[in-house]
């Protein structure tokens, strides 16, 4: 059995040789030193088991972490999900973030921009900037990053069904100003899969949809290696009502999807596998969220190593976003909702998040003011600078309920994915109205539970007494339609039409004849054309998506 000694001769140390500590005192008020890690031999204790299913930091299964030093090193980025209005809004929070302390940007588009039309289209009226920021055409990409060095900072887009043409105006805006694309870091959402089983901002059919998604596995390596090409998706279906169990084996099953989709394509396991990124809730309950992490690396690293056949450790390791649960907060008693964030994104730290956004207290209420963000921001300073949980990795590790809880929820996950490939796959289980029925049981039992008080909601089934309180809102400006509209003119008059038409044409030739599109929506971005064109182009082609009638 490997020892402790070895692990920091090796693994640790080679890690601080990329990353040192951090220059912070590693020490609990009473001046204890905490080791770097914990293990059964710390206090006498034989665990055969160990090295298989726990094993070490930065070593596989990651049970541990993925990471051999984590937090000791580096701090998970902070990355908080902002978006409104105008691309010049949303770029004027993006900086006051920065400057408050956030380490890494996340886009939130309009519905509009995610259901891939422009912001003048008569189907985009009232809600033009009303859930995020309106991007209609490289235009709007150049404000919304305006002083903002891409290559210093990492971004994050919330972005599925038009994803391809977004990260190409990304691309085109950092093209332009002359950055190295392969110093761009940043991620994608890009999982078509859980839009088909949650959220339902589809545009396409299940089969060209994935189509679009492998596009990105193929050309991003080549062409810009450190950016997460998808961000597999549990949030999602976790605020569609599903369990925590649920949540990780079907995150899971899209994950491995997206693997077959890939490996039928041609492409090496371990050329597109390391940009592959995940992306879970973190509801109340305390110990299920943090072993919920834990048990996702372990599954996907055994999944990638001996099913896929991945050699590469990178292919084998589960990194993942985090977002505190939306769906936990509360329009009543809306302060309490500080509390709520502040325990799940422990939960999420203790799990081994690699980054994190922690919800404002009013979201239940209207968009985020200023000040409600900022505090967001703050409660995960506090964890990491105040707390005391970074001083050593995996801290919860060994306890008895968080170990067993762990392997339980492998086992159900496990369970549900073998189900799912035995009806075919994601794509056949979407077919056959499979989420849609375990969504509603799910949601339905839940409810039930709350209604009959046998699961308390503070604030909301007890506890009721309302504390005065007046809790500023903020609203979208309705003239950001006005200002959208005026820009969008602009673009189409000022542009070159001979190279639009161009453009348009090679991304259609492209979606006919099977080729990978990511070239041609670079070319389609640099030339101007809305993202509207773009997706009419592949609506054309494609034909568009209308979910049957389950019963």
């Amino acid at each position: 059995m490997r020892k402790k000694h070895d692990w920091l001769r090796e693994t640790y140390r080679k890690s601080l040789e990329k990353m040192p500590e951090r220059p912070v005192a590693h020490r609990t008020l009473s001046d204890i030193a905490p080791e770097p890690l914990y293990t059964p031999e710390d206090i006498g204790v034989l665990d055969p088991e160990y090295e298989e299913k726990r094993g070490f930091p930065g070593e596989y299964p990651y049970t541990r972490g993925v990471y051999g030093s984590m937090y000791r090193s580096k701090l998970w980025t902070m990355r908080m999900f902002a978006g409104f209005g105008t691309a010049e809004q949303t770029n004027e929070r993006f900086k006051k973030l920065l400057k408050a302390g956030q380490t890494g940007l996340s886009v939130a588009f309009d519905l509009p921009t995610l259901m891939g039309y422009d912001s003048d289209h008569p189907l985009a009226k009232g809600e033009v900037g009303k859930c995020g920021v309106a991007v209609s055409s490289l235009a709007d990409m150049e404000i919304l990053f305006d002083g903002i060095n891409l290559e210093e900072v990492t971004t994050s887009m919330t972005i599925n069904s038009p994803a391809n043409a977004i990260w190409a105006m990304y691309l085109a805006v950092a093209k332009k100003r002359g950055y190295d694309w392969k110093k761009l870091g940043g991620t994608i959402q890009n999982d078509i899969l859980k839009e088909f089983i949650a959220q339902k901002e589809f545009i396409f059919p299940p089969e060209p949809s994935v189509k679009l998604v492998i596009d990105t596995f193929e050309w991003g390596p080549k062409n810009v290696p450190k950016w997460n090409f998808i961000s597999v998706s549990g949030y999602h279906i976790r605020e569609a009502g599903s369990t925590a169990v649920q949540e990780l084996a079907w995150t899971l099953a899209d994950g491995f999807e997206y693997v077959e989709a890939a490996l039928k394509r041609g492409l090496d396991v371990d050329e597109f596998a390391p940009r592959i990124s995940f992306f879970f809730d973190v509801h109340n309950d305390f110990f299920e969220e943090i072993a919920k992490f834990r048990a996702a690396r372990r599954i996907w690293a055994k999944e990638m190593r001996h099913r896929y056949g991945a050699k590469n450790p990178q292919s084998w390791m589960l990194r993942t976003h985090a977002q505190t649960a939306g769906v936990s907060l509360t329009a009543q008693q809306p302060l309490n909702n500080i509390a709520r964030v502040a325990i799940q994104a422990l939960a999420a730290v203790l799990g081994g998040t690699n980054s994190l956004h922690t919800d404002a207290y009013d979201e239940a209420l209207a968009l985020p003011t200023e000040e409600s963000a900022t505090i967001a921001l703050r409660t995960q300073q506090i964890i990491a600078y105040e707390t005391g949980v970074t001083h050593t990795i995996d801290p919860l590790a060994g306890s008895y309920y968080l170990e067993w809880l762990t392997d339980e929820m492998e086992r159900q996950a496990m369970a549900i994915i073998e189900e799912i490939r035995r009806m075919g796959g994601v794509v056949r289980a979407i077919e056959e109205g499979y989420f849609l029925r375990e969504l509603a049981e799910a949601s339905y039992r839940y409810q039930q539970e709350v209604e009959r008080k046998e699961r308390i909601i503070v604030g909301v089934n007890a506890f009721t007494d309302e504390i005065p309180l007046k809790v500023p809102i903020q609203l979208v400006d309705p003239e950001v339609e006005r200002v959208q509209a005026e820009r969008l003119a602009r673009v189409r008059r000022e542009r070159d039409a001979r190279r639009v038409a161009e453009a348009l044409e090679g991304l259609r030739r492209a979606a006919k004849e099977g080729q990978n599109t990511m070239p041609h929506f670079v070319e389609c971005a640099l030339a101007y054309c809305t993202l509207g064109e773009m997706m009419d182009v592949l609506r054309e082609v494609y034909g568009t998506y209308q979910e049957p009638a389950y019963v």
